[in-house]
């Protein structure tokens, strides 16, 4: 059974794209812990980070890093932080989060639930 991002993959499932190649889709996260919270997925399924074979590996985290400082350019932030949890999705997947302290990355914390058009335009912002 196809999980949540690979349908998101499929386009089955809409998602609020920040950029794309032949291996990897990063998007919005639609519950995040800030404004412009980023997951990055590689498009082939497989459920743990540390199962995907070392290229692909490399490769995501250098595809991550470009979104990383496109987010960091117009998301006020000092820093993007970099999480994998890998509990919430069985699909392996980046959370790249604006911070300004620790406790941003905070999962435990209240989620940010913004509309739809604040979503458009973070995406739309960050493609930019």
């Amino acid at each position: 059974m196809p999980t949540l991002f690979t349908k998101i993959i499929s386009g089955e499932i809409p998602c609020y794209k920040i950029a794309e190649n032949e291996k990897f889709l990063a998007f919005l996260d639609i519950m995040p812990l800030s404004k412009g919270h980023t997951l990055v997925i590689p498009k082939v399924e497989i459920d743990y980070i540390f199962d995907l074979d070392d290229d692909l590996l490399g490769e995501m985290m250098v595809f991550a890093k470009k979104v990383a400082k496109n987010i960091k350019n117009v998301v006020p932030c000092k820093k993007i932080g970099v999480a994998v949890v890998g509990l919430e999705v069985p699909h392996a997947h980046i959370h790249l989060i604006p911070i300004n302290s620790v406790s941003d990355m905070d999962f435990g914390k209240e989620k940010m639930n913004l509309s739809q058009e604040e979503l458009i335009e973070i995406a739309e912002t960050i493609r930019s």
